[in-house]
């Protein structure tokens, strides 16, 4: 008797769950939308649903998706720097689907970073920096000096890292630099930096690295092209301010 009333009221459960995203209707179905109308046609709750795949007893797999993104004040990039410890406090979301949507936006990290590289787009302004680079750079909560080492048509030979700081600096480490770029046969270079505090202003301490490496560089016919530093949603461009002399 006991082991017929456990299931029964198992099976209720279960049924109830299931039931809460079947009684949906078609549009608001993500799986079947998506195969329906692709995948532009999902709104970034429905997205995340398909990853998140169920929901629990009292909120169907969409209802998760939009509590996660309630936690996220409705931002995806909020979303893409959360650990999994900070997912798995929204109700419905344990540590396996909280690394799948960390997964996911890793994925769409590389993708972005690999897309410029495979266009072959000449690096021609600190905008196509800012674009390549935010992926690597954006959420950190210390700074990191990167170089981006170029041909003399302004493609992309390879970016490094080149160190990593604290919350208010980072070390421009000259002679790896000029090392690295005579390693890759650069004949011209970009580097790159990040502000954790969100305001893309360099200091005097950048300003004078800066000008430290440029010397150095024309040492050896090498160029500094531009100097760009990244904040959450801005850039700063040293050659755009023309504190730094392009080829």
């Amino acid at each position: 008797m006991f082991y017929t009333k456990t299931t029964a009221v198992f099976s209720f459960v279960h049924s109830f769950a299931f039931m809460r995203l079947k009684d949906l209707c078609l549009d608001d179905r993500p799986r079947e939308k998506m195969l329906d109308k692709g995948p532009s046609a999902l709104s970034n709750a429905e997205l995340l649903a398909i990853m998140l795949r169920t929901g629990t007893g009292k909120m169907n797999v969409v209802d998760v998706a939009r509590a996660l993104l309630a936690e996220a004040e409705g931002r995806l990039n909020v979303i893409s720097d959360m650990s999994v410890e900070k997912m798995c406090s929204v109700s419905g979301i344990g540590k396996s689907k909280a690394v799948t949507i960390a997964a996911a936006f890793e994925l769409g990290r590389r993708c972005s970073m690999e897309l410029v590289v495979k266009e072959k787009v000449s690096v021609s302004s600190p905008k196509i920096v800012f674009r390549m680079m935010l992926p690597l750079l954006r959420g950190l909560d210390h700074e990191e000096c990167w170089v981006i080492f170029l041909n003399r048509a302004n493609f992309v030979l390879g970016k490094e890292r080149m160190s990593v700081g604290g919350m208010e600096s980072t070390v421009v480490d000259v002679k790896a630099i000029l090392r690295r770029s005579l390693e890759r046969k650069a004949t011209g270079v970009i580097l790159v930096h990040n502000h954790p505090s969100g305001s893309a202003m360099p200091g005097q301490a950048d300003i004078k690295q800066t000008g430290i490496l440029k010397k150095a560089l024309q040492t050896c016919e090498i160029h500094l092209i531009d100097h760009v530093v990244i904040a959450e949603d801005s850039w700063y461009s040293f050659a755009d301010e023309q504190l730094v002399t392009e080829r």
